[in-house]
C-alpha cells in the first residue's frame, strides 16, 4: 500500500514498529543525501559524471589506482564532515530502545556508526570509505596516512610496506567478492525480524537487493522509505515516498 500522505504514511509506520519485536532497517544512499553525502546513482549522481573504476581494473593498473585515490581524497569534504542525520538518529533511537537488533547497510560512509549504533551490529555490505585496507595482508590503515603517502610521492598511490599489496579504501567495488561474512549476518537478521524497513535504497544493486523478498517470504512486513518508487512497491505492507528525515525523525524520541 502506497501511503496517501506523509502524515498517513507516518502514522502506518509507527503503528507497524509499535507491534514489531525485531526491526531490521536495511538503508541506502537517500538516508545519507541530507548529511551532505551525494548519491551515485540517481540522476545526477556521482556516476552519472565519472565512471566507476572496476575491481580489476584498480588490481591492473597503477594509473586507475592512482585515479581512484585521487577521487577518494577530492570527496573528503562530503565523507570527512558529514554528521548523522534525522534519518540515522532515528534508526539509533530504535536500537538502544531494543527493537533494533542490528542495521544492514550499502553505505560507505560510516554514519550509523556515528549515531550511536555499535560497529558490530552495523552490516555493511559494500564496506566502509573511512579507512584502508590491504588487499593481501588485510592490514588496516587510516586515511590520513594514505593521504601523506600519497602526497610525498607525487599523486601516486601507495603500497603495503609490510607485504606490497595494494591498497585500497575498505569498500567494495564493481566486480570484487562481496564479505561473505556480512552477507550471512545480514540474511540471518533478515531471517529473524517481523518487520524489514527498506530506507533510501534504490533497491536496484543485486545480491543486496535480495533481502527485502528474503524478509517478505520468511513473513516479516515490508516497509520501504524511498522518494522514487522501487520494483518491490507492489509487494511492500507500506510504501512512502516522501523525504526519509522528515518521515523518521518522529522515531527520534519514539
Amino acid at each position: 500500500m502506497i501511503a496517501a500522505s506523509l502524515q498517513d504514511g507516518t502514522a502506518g509506520l509507527l503503528a507497524l514498529i509499535d507491534k514489531a519485536e525485531s526491526v531490521v532497517p536495511f538503508t541506502g544512499a537517500g538516508i545519507s543525501t541530507e548529511c551532505g553525502i551525494p548519491d551515485f546513482r540517481s540522476p545526477g549522481g556521482i556516476w552519472t559524471k565519472m565512471r566507476p573504476i572496476p575491481f580489476d581494473e584498480f588490481l591492473a593498473s597503477q594509473e586507475m589506482r592512482d585515479e581512484a585515490w585521487r577521487r577518494r581524497f577530492a570527496m573528503e569534504h562530503h565523507f570527512g564532515n558529514a554528521k548523522p542525520g534525522r534519518g540515522h538518529r532515528a534508526l539509533a533511537s530504535l536500537y538502544r530502545n531494543g527493537k533494533v537488533p542490528g542495521v544492514v547497510t550499502q553505505n560507505i560512509d560510516n554514519l550509523h556508526q556515528a549515531s550511536g549504533i555499535s560497529a558490530e551490529d552495523v552490516v555493511e555490505l559494500h564496506g566502509n570509505s573511512t579507512y584502508a585496507s590491504c588487499l593481501d595482508c588485510a592490514a588496516r590503515y587510516e586515511l590520513s596516512w594514505v593521504r601523506q603517502q600519497f602526497a610525498a610521492a607525487g599523486g601516486r598511490a601507495p603500497d603495503c610496506p609490510t607485504c606490497g599489496g595494494h591498497i585500497k579504501t575498505a569498500t567494495v567495488s564493481f566486480g570484487q567478492a562481496m564479505p561473505e561474512p556480512a552477507m550471512r549476518r545480514a540474511e540471518e537478521l533478515t531471517r529473524a525480524c517481523d518487520l524489514f524497513l527498506a530506507v533510501g535504497s534504490s533497491l536496484v544493486v543485486w545480491p543486496a537487493a535480495g533481502f527485502p523478498l528474503v524478509a517478505k517470504k520468511n513473513g516479516a512486513r515490508l516497509v520501504i522509505v524511498n522518494r522514487e518508487p522501487t520494483e518491490f512497491d507492489q509487494i511492500a505492507d507500506l510504501v512512502i515516498h516522501e523525504d526519509i528525515g522528515t518521515v523518521l525523525a518522529p522515531l527520534i524520541s519514539h
